[in-house]
Protein backbone atom coordinates (compact mmCIF):
# COMPACT_ATOMS: atom_id res chain seq x y z
CA UNK A 1 0.00 0.00 0.00
CA UNK A 2 1.09 3.14 -1.06
CA UNK A 3 0.12 6.31 1.21
CA UNK A 4 0.87 10.02 0.76
CA UNK A 5 2.16 11.66 4.50
CA UNK A 6 1.57 15.40 5.10
CA UNK A 7 3.76 17.16 8.29
CA UNK A 8 0.62 19.83 7.63
CA UNK A 9 -2.61 20.67 6.35
CA UNK A 10 -2.13 22.54 2.99
CA UNK A 11 -4.56 24.07 0.90
CA UNK A 12 -3.49 23.30 -2.69
CA UNK A 13 -6.57 24.49 -4.41
CA UNK A 14 -5.49 25.93 -7.73
CA UNK A 15 -2.13 24.34 -7.72
CA UNK A 16 -0.46 23.14 -10.16
CA UNK A 17 1.50 19.60 -10.13
CA UNK A 18 4.65 18.66 -10.92
CA UNK A 19 6.15 14.81 -11.56
CA UNK A 20 9.43 14.00 -12.87
CA UNK A 21 10.66 10.71 -11.25
CA UNK A 22 13.91 9.14 -11.97
CA UNK A 23 14.16 7.71 -15.33
CA UNK A 24 16.26 8.48 -19.12
CA UNK A 25 18.66 10.74 -17.91
CA UNK A 26 17.45 11.75 -14.11
CA UNK A 27 15.92 14.66 -16.46
CA UNK A 28 13.21 14.74 -13.19
CA UNK A 29 15.33 14.29 -10.53
CA UNK A 30 18.01 17.08 -11.55
CA UNK A 31 15.01 19.63 -12.43
CA UNK A 32 12.81 19.02 -9.59
CA UNK A 33 15.71 19.33 -6.90
CA UNK A 34 16.54 22.80 -8.85
CA UNK A 35 13.31 23.98 -8.95
CA UNK A 36 12.80 23.15 -4.82
CA UNK A 37 16.02 24.99 -4.43
CA UNK A 38 15.75 28.20 -6.41
CA UNK A 39 11.85 28.97 -5.46
CA UNK A 40 11.84 27.80 -2.29
CA UNK A 41 9.75 25.35 -1.66
CA UNK A 42 8.73 23.95 1.95
CA UNK A 43 8.71 19.98 2.78
CA UNK A 44 5.66 19.39 3.68
CA UNK A 45 5.10 15.21 3.72
CA UNK A 46 6.67 12.09 1.73
CA UNK A 47 5.47 9.51 0.15
CA UNK A 48 6.16 5.83 1.99
CA UNK A 49 5.42 2.15 1.63
CA UNK A 50 6.13 -1.48 3.02
CA UNK A 51 6.96 -2.08 -0.81
CA UNK A 52 10.01 0.86 -1.07
CA UNK A 53 12.93 -0.53 -0.73
CA UNK A 54 14.33 0.01 2.84
CA UNK A 55 16.75 3.43 2.28
CA UNK A 56 16.91 6.98 4.31
CA UNK A 57 18.16 9.53 2.81
CA UNK A 58 20.84 12.01 4.78
CA UNK A 59 20.55 15.88 3.60
CA UNK A 60 22.71 18.60 5.51
CA UNK A 61 22.78 15.66 9.01
CA UNK A 62 19.48 14.89 8.76
CA UNK A 63 17.64 11.38 8.18
CA UNK A 64 14.56 12.01 5.26
CA UNK A 65 12.48 9.74 3.26
CA UNK A 66 13.96 9.09 0.15
CA UNK A 67 10.23 10.61 -2.00
CA UNK A 68 9.44 13.95 -0.60
CA UNK A 69 6.79 16.40 -1.36
CA UNK A 70 7.28 19.91 -1.40
CA UNK A 71 5.34 22.81 -2.44
CA UNK A 72 5.50 26.70 -2.84
CA UNK A 73 2.11 28.89 -2.02
CA UNK A 74 4.06 31.88 -3.12
CA UNK A 75 4.18 29.74 -6.65
CA UNK A 76 1.07 27.86 -6.34
CA UNK A 77 3.51 24.64 -7.49
CA UNK A 78 3.13 21.29 -5.21
CA UNK A 79 5.69 19.03 -6.50
CA UNK A 80 7.42 15.61 -5.67
CA UNK A 81 11.51 14.69 -5.21
CA UNK A 82 11.73 10.63 -5.67
CA UNK A 83 15.17 9.55 -5.63
CA UNK A 84 14.93 6.25 -6.48
CA UNK A 85 12.87 4.86 -9.74
CA UNK A 86 9.27 3.38 -8.78
CA UNK A 87 9.52 -0.32 -9.34
CA UNK A 88 7.63 -1.22 -12.74
CA UNK A 89 5.23 -3.32 -10.49
CA UNK A 90 4.52 -0.25 -8.19
CA UNK A 91 3.43 2.31 -11.38
CA UNK A 92 -0.07 1.79 -11.25
CA UNK A 93 -0.53 1.45 -7.42
CA UNK A 94 1.71 5.06 -7.25
CA UNK A 95 0.05 7.26 -10.27
CA UNK A 96 -3.76 6.31 -8.87
CA UNK A 97 -2.33 7.39 -5.41
CA UNK A 98 -0.99 10.53 -6.97
CA UNK A 99 -3.91 11.17 -8.84
CA UNK A 100 -6.33 10.72 -6.31
CA UNK A 101 -4.33 13.07 -4.42
CA UNK A 102 -4.56 15.47 -6.69
CA UNK A 103 -8.00 15.77 -7.58
CA UNK A 104 -8.86 15.43 -3.61
CA UNK A 105 -6.79 18.47 -3.17
CA UNK A 106 -8.11 20.81 -5.75
CA UNK A 107 -5.27 20.52 -8.26
CA UNK A 108 -5.76 22.62 -11.53
CA UNK A 109 -3.27 21.21 -13.70
CA UNK A 110 -0.44 18.63 -13.54
CA UNK A 111 3.30 18.63 -15.40
CA UNK A 112 4.98 15.62 -16.13
CA UNK A 113 8.72 15.64 -17.07
CA UNK A 114 11.13 13.39 -18.65
CA UNK A 115 13.85 12.15 -21.02
CA UNK A 116 13.21 10.19 -24.10
CA UNK A 117 16.11 7.67 -26.32
CA UNK A 118 17.44 10.06 -28.94
CA UNK A 119 20.06 9.67 -31.73
CA UNK A 120 20.04 13.70 -31.79
CA UNK A 121 19.83 14.97 -28.47
CA UNK A 122 20.07 18.44 -29.76
CA UNK A 123 16.64 18.44 -31.03
CA UNK A 124 13.70 20.56 -29.23
CA UNK A 125 12.15 18.98 -26.73
CA UNK A 126 8.45 17.43 -27.08
CA UNK A 127 5.24 18.38 -25.18
CA UNK A 128 2.17 16.02 -24.87
CA UNK A 129 -1.37 18.18 -24.41
CA UNK A 130 -4.55 16.70 -22.43
CA UNK A 131 -6.58 18.40 -24.37
CA UNK A 132 -6.76 20.66 -27.36
CA UNK A 133 -6.39 24.08 -25.37
CA UNK A 134 -3.21 23.26 -23.94
CA UNK A 135 -1.63 23.03 -27.89
CA UNK A 136 -1.02 26.30 -28.14
CA UNK A 137 0.77 26.95 -24.30
CA UNK A 138 3.09 24.07 -26.19
CA UNK A 139 4.07 26.08 -29.03
CA UNK A 140 4.73 29.13 -26.91
CA UNK A 141 7.19 26.88 -24.07
CA UNK A 142 8.43 25.88 -27.67
CA UNK A 143 8.00 22.75 -27.46
CA UNK A 144 6.83 19.86 -30.40
CA UNK A 145 3.59 18.47 -30.65
CA UNK A 146 4.07 14.56 -30.30
CA UNK A 147 1.50 13.07 -33.56
CA UNK A 148 2.22 9.92 -32.85
CA UNK A 149 4.21 8.01 -30.04
CA UNK A 150 3.89 5.90 -27.08
CA UNK A 151 4.44 7.42 -23.13
CA UNK A 152 5.18 5.13 -20.48
CA UNK A 153 5.37 5.47 -16.70
CA UNK A 154 4.02 7.60 -14.22
CA UNK A 155 2.91 10.25 -16.40
CA UNK A 156 1.09 8.24 -18.72
CA UNK A 157 -1.17 6.77 -16.70
CA UNK A 158 -1.84 10.63 -14.89
CA UNK A 159 -2.13 11.71 -18.53
CA UNK A 160 -4.49 9.03 -19.82
CA UNK A 161 -6.77 9.83 -16.23
CA UNK A 162 -6.05 13.64 -16.76
CA UNK A 163 -7.91 13.19 -20.30
CA UNK A 164 -11.01 10.80 -19.19
CA UNK A 165 -11.23 13.83 -16.63
CA UNK A 166 -10.40 17.21 -18.77
CA UNK A 167 -7.85 18.26 -16.17
CA UNK A 168 -5.16 20.22 -18.19
CA UNK A 169 -1.87 17.79 -18.30
CA UNK A 170 1.17 18.45 -19.88
CA UNK A 171 3.98 16.20 -20.72
CA UNK A 172 7.91 18.01 -21.17
CA UNK A 173 9.78 15.45 -22.56
CA UNK A 174 13.20 16.20 -23.51
CA UNK A 175 15.47 14.43 -26.20
CA UNK A 176 18.60 12.11 -24.30
CA UNK A 177 21.19 10.01 -24.92
CA UNK A 178 20.35 7.20 -22.61
CA UNK A 179 24.17 7.13 -21.57
CA UNK A 180 24.78 10.54 -20.69
CA UNK A 181 23.58 12.50 -17.74
CA UNK A 182 23.76 16.30 -18.98
CA UNK A 183 22.24 19.20 -16.83
CA UNK A 184 21.60 20.50 -20.22
CA UNK A 185 18.47 18.37 -20.26
CA UNK A 186 16.92 19.71 -17.01
CA UNK A 187 18.17 23.15 -18.39
CA UNK A 188 15.68 22.86 -21.39
CA UNK A 189 12.54 21.57 -18.92
CA UNK A 190 13.26 24.32 -16.78
CA UNK A 191 12.87 27.09 -19.42
CA UNK A 192 9.94 25.37 -20.81
CA UNK A 193 8.50 25.48 -17.19
CA UNK A 194 9.18 29.44 -17.17
CA UNK A 195 7.44 29.79 -20.04
CA UNK A 196 4.43 27.37 -19.57
CA UNK A 197 3.98 28.91 -16.02
CA UNK A 198 5.62 32.16 -16.39
CA UNK A 199 8.41 31.52 -14.16
CA UNK A 200 11.92 33.08 -13.74
CA UNK A 201 14.62 30.98 -12.52
CA UNK A 202 17.70 31.65 -13.47
CA UNK A 203 19.70 28.35 -14.79
CA UNK A 204 23.36 29.82 -14.61
CA UNK A 205 24.05 27.80 -11.69
CA UNK A 206 22.31 24.52 -12.95
CA UNK A 207 25.20 22.93 -13.94
CA UNK A 208 27.13 22.32 -10.82
CA UNK A 209 24.28 21.65 -8.07
CA UNK A 210 22.31 19.21 -11.47
CA UNK A 211 25.93 17.32 -10.99
CA UNK A 212 25.49 17.06 -7.18
CA UNK A 213 22.37 15.72 -7.60
CA UNK A 214 23.14 13.24 -10.02
CA UNK A 215 25.64 12.07 -7.94
CA UNK A 216 23.32 11.60 -4.96
CA UNK A 217 20.65 10.38 -7.12
CA UNK A 218 23.00 7.37 -8.44
CA UNK A 219 24.39 6.40 -5.31
CA UNK A 220 20.96 5.97 -3.73
CA UNK A 221 20.03 4.10 -6.73
CA UNK A 222 23.13 1.76 -6.27
CA UNK A 223 22.36 1.25 -2.75
CA UNK A 224 19.20 0.09 -3.94
CA UNK A 225 20.24 -2.54 -5.94
CA UNK A 226 22.69 -3.50 -2.89
CA UNK A 227 20.50 -4.02 -0.87
CA UNK A 228 18.42 -5.90 -2.86
CA UNK A 229 20.90 -8.12 -3.73
CA UNK A 230 21.82 -8.46 -0.11
CA UNK A 231 18.55 -9.26 1.31
CA UNK A 232 17.93 -11.20 -1.35
CA UNK A 233 20.94 -13.39 -0.83
CA UNK A 234 20.49 -13.43 2.96
CA UNK A 235 16.96 -15.13 2.72
CA UNK A 236 18.20 -17.47 -0.07
CA UNK A 237 21.26 -18.56 2.23
CA UNK A 238 18.55 -19.28 5.31
CA UNK A 239 18.14 -22.61 4.01
CA UNK A 240 14.37 -23.84 3.63
CA UNK A 241 11.81 -21.73 4.67
CA UNK A 242 9.35 -23.73 7.19
CA UNK A 243 6.28 -22.15 4.95
CA UNK A 244 7.75 -24.00 1.69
Amino acid sequence: MIEIKTFQKVNLKGFTFIEGFPGIGLVGPMAISYIIDKLGFDYIGYIESSAFPPLVSIHKDRPMPPVRLYFSNKYKLFTIFAEFAIPVELTYEMSNTLYSFVKESGVTKIISIGGIPSQNIKESAFGIASNDSLKRDIKVAGLRQVGEGVSTGVSAILLTKAVLDDLPDISVLVPTDPNIIDPAYAEVVIESLNRLLGLNIDVTELEKEARDIEAKVRELMKKNRETHDNYKKAIEGAGPSMYA
